[in-house]
């Protein structure tokens, strides 16, 4: 048998490679169906809902109606229709309702980004770019806050093939099973995949505090989210990154699912100073961090304040960002409603 296979060894690896490209494209074009189904769902749930609070003016009962819905939904089909996931797609639908097509040719994650752009030619340029380049989320996320679209707009037609050819070879196509595991996607699904779970709690923790923080009304406004910065050539990513324009100053957030190590505090304040030096202006206050640590045990939150800025915190800082005890408690009550669910 040994001698047949060496024999015929091309032939075989014919063959492998043959079931292999009918494995591959059929994973591809299961990914594609996943993708446009779930995706037109989430439109149409959105226009369902808006048809809802429109026809019958109901905007001031809206939270009270989706938390109704999402009970029953979430009940009946598992993750994915919380209360914010909800209002996404009824933005999703306001967004696109009688506009452009093209996002149904790109996943959940890549809309949520692009939906949040108002300005529609920006929209769209993102949209058709996303396509076109089969970005990521990730590099879809770094086009976005790289300020990629107004970049080409203030360069000459004769550099912007430079610009262009820049960010194409810096870029890797997203992989067929990256987006098969795409937490969006495991939820419409609802597959229980352990080895997606703690990822999923890191989202849904970030996605939670993200919501507190801007919902408290006391300046924060929303800068990105695993925000890279490059340092003499090393890539760091902070999970959050808010302005406070009452404090005028940078605020941000890293998060740790197990206990928190010197070497967690020790890289925050790397974080701080990084920006004081390379980011902050000469009219901003300094910059503030917080780490939100959420092990097994216990859930502790640090503000990271360099020692020369204590007295504002103090004296100013504090009257408008929330205490550790505040955020600790969100942190913990998303916690327990995620654990509940799984």
């Amino acid at each position: 048998m040994n001698n047949i296979i060496e024999q015929n060894n091309q032939v075989f690896g014919n063959y492998y490679n043959k079931i292999n490209n009918l494995i591959l494209r059929t994973k591809q074009n299961v990914a594609k169906n996943i993708n446009y189904e779930m995706v037109e769902l989430y439109f149409e749930i959105g226009s369902t809902i808006n048809e809802l609070i429109e026809n019958y003016n109901l905007e001031s009962s809206q939270n009270e109606i989706l938390k109704q819905f999402s009970k029953k939904l979430t009940r009946e089909f598992g993750q994915g229709f919380s209360v914010p996931n909800l209002k996404k797609m009824k933005k999703f639908y306001l967004t696109y309702k009688g506009g452009s097509t093209l996002w149904n040719q790109l996943s959940w994650s890549h809309n949520r980004l692009i939906m949040n752009i108002e300005n529609e030619d920006k929209r769209n340029f993102y949209l058709e770019e996303a396509i076109k380049s089969n970005w990521s989320v990730r590099q879809l996320e770094r086009q976005i806050n790289s300020f990629y679209y107004e970049r080409l707009l203030s360069t000459s037609d004769k550099h912007k093939e430079e610009v262009k050819n820049e960010i194409n070879f810096l870029e890797k196509k997203e992989k067929v099973q990256d987006f098969i595991k795409n937490p969006y996607v495991l939820e419409f699904l609802d597959i229980k995949d352990r080895r997606f779970l703690e990822k999923d709690l890191e989202s849904n923790l970030l996605e939670h505090i993200s919501e507190f923080l801007l919902e408290l009304g006391r300046g924060f406004s929303f800068v990105a989210r695993q925000k890279r910065i490059d340092v003499d050539g090393d890539n760091f990513y902070i999970d959050l990154v808010f302005y406070n324009y009452v404090l005028k100053c940078f605020v941000l957030i890293d998060l740790k699912l197990d206990k928190l190590t010197h070497q967690d505090i020790g890289q925050m304040d790397f974080y701080v100073r990084y920006y004081d030096n390379e980011i902050k202006s000469e009219d901003d206050n300094p910059t503030i961090g917080i780490i939100l640590c959420s092990d097994k045990k216990d859930t502790i939150v640090k503000y990271s304040i360099l020692n020369d800025n204590k007295n504002l915190f103090a004296s100013k800082y504090q009257l408008y960002l929330p205490t550790e005890e505040e955020l600790a408690r969100e942190i913990q009550k998303q916690k327990e409603e995620f654990e509940d669910k799984e």
